[in-house]
Protein backbone atom coordinates (compact mmCIF):
# COMPACT_ATOMS: atom_id res chain seq x y z
CA UNK A 1 0.00 0.00 0.00
CA UNK A 2 2.79 2.46 0.90
CA UNK A 3 4.61 1.71 -2.36
CA UNK A 4 1.40 2.51 -4.26
CA UNK A 5 1.12 5.93 -2.56
CA UNK A 6 4.82 6.64 -3.04
CA UNK A 7 4.40 6.05 -6.78
CA UNK A 8 2.18 9.13 -7.12
CA UNK A 9 4.18 11.49 -4.87
CA UNK A 10 3.52 15.19 -4.46
CA UNK A 11 2.76 17.31 -7.53
CA UNK A 12 5.73 19.12 -8.98
CA UNK A 13 5.95 22.54 -10.61
CA UNK A 14 4.42 21.51 -13.93
CA UNK A 15 1.50 19.71 -12.31
CA UNK A 16 0.72 22.72 -10.10
CA UNK A 17 0.70 25.00 -13.16
CA UNK A 18 -1.68 22.65 -14.99
CA UNK A 19 -3.98 22.50 -11.95
CA UNK A 20 -3.91 26.31 -11.73
CA UNK A 21 -4.85 26.69 -15.40
CA UNK A 22 -7.75 24.25 -15.00
CA UNK A 23 -8.91 26.16 -11.86
CA UNK A 24 -8.78 29.44 -13.81
CA UNK A 25 -10.84 27.97 -16.65
CA UNK A 26 -13.47 26.59 -14.26
CA UNK A 27 -13.66 29.37 -11.68
CA UNK A 28 -12.07 32.31 -13.52
CA UNK A 29 -15.04 34.67 -13.42
CA UNK A 30 -15.62 34.12 -9.67
CA UNK A 31 -11.99 34.24 -8.48
CA UNK A 32 -11.72 38.06 -8.18
CA UNK A 33 -14.91 38.18 -6.09
CA UNK A 34 -13.69 35.36 -3.87
CA UNK A 35 -10.27 36.98 -3.43
CA UNK A 36 -11.85 40.33 -2.59
CA UNK A 37 -14.20 38.84 -0.01
CA UNK A 38 -11.36 36.83 1.54
CA UNK A 39 -9.25 39.98 1.79
CA UNK A 40 -12.09 41.87 3.49
CA UNK A 41 -12.71 39.06 5.95
CA UNK A 42 -9.01 38.87 6.84
CA UNK A 43 -8.93 42.64 7.47
CA UNK A 44 -12.06 42.43 9.67
CA UNK A 45 -10.57 39.50 11.57
CA UNK A 46 -7.37 41.44 12.25
CA UNK A 47 -9.40 44.46 13.41
CA UNK A 48 -11.34 42.22 15.79
CA UNK A 49 -8.16 40.70 17.22
CA UNK A 50 -6.66 44.18 17.68
CA UNK A 51 -9.83 45.36 19.44
CA UNK A 52 -9.76 42.43 21.85
CA UNK A 53 -6.07 43.00 22.58
CA UNK A 54 -6.74 46.69 23.27
CA UNK A 55 -9.60 45.82 25.64
CA UNK A 56 -7.38 43.37 27.53
CA UNK A 57 -4.60 45.96 27.84
CA UNK A 58 -7.07 48.62 29.03
CA UNK A 59 -8.58 46.26 31.58
CA UNK A 60 -5.18 45.28 32.93
CA UNK A 61 -4.10 48.94 33.16
CA UNK A 62 -7.32 49.98 34.92
CA UNK A 63 -7.40 47.02 37.32
CA UNK A 64 -7.37 48.27 40.92
CA UNK A 65 -4.59 46.99 43.08
CA UNK A 66 -5.72 44.71 45.89
CA UNK A 67 -5.87 46.42 49.31
CA UNK A 68 -3.32 44.08 50.82
CA UNK A 69 -0.57 44.98 48.37
CA UNK A 70 0.80 47.98 50.27
CA UNK A 71 0.07 46.78 53.81
CA UNK A 72 2.64 44.69 55.55
CA UNK A 73 1.50 41.37 57.03
CA UNK A 74 0.85 41.25 60.79
CA UNK A 75 3.68 40.01 62.98
CA UNK A 76 3.61 36.28 63.77
CA UNK A 77 2.80 36.70 67.48
CA UNK A 78 -0.19 39.05 66.93
CA UNK A 79 -3.39 37.07 67.60
CA UNK A 80 -5.63 40.09 68.30
CA UNK A 81 -7.99 39.41 65.41
CA UNK A 82 -8.36 35.69 66.02
CA UNK A 83 -10.72 33.85 68.35
CA UNK A 84 -9.26 31.56 70.96
CA UNK A 85 -9.76 27.82 70.77
CA UNK A 86 -13.21 26.89 72.14
CA UNK A 87 -14.61 30.43 71.76
CA UNK A 88 -18.06 30.02 70.20
CA UNK A 89 -19.18 33.66 70.51
CA UNK A 90 -20.45 35.57 67.52
CA UNK A 91 -17.66 37.88 66.28
CA UNK A 92 -20.20 40.69 65.73
CA UNK A 93 -21.55 40.54 69.28
CA UNK A 94 -20.22 42.64 72.09
CA UNK A 95 -18.58 40.46 74.76
CA UNK A 96 -20.10 42.51 77.63
CA UNK A 97 -23.74 41.63 76.85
Amino acid sequence: MNAYLAFFGLPGGTEIIVIGIIALLLFGSRLPKVAKSMGKSIVEFKKGIKGVQDEIEDASDDAPSSPGDDASPPPPGDDSGKRKKGDLSNPGEDASS
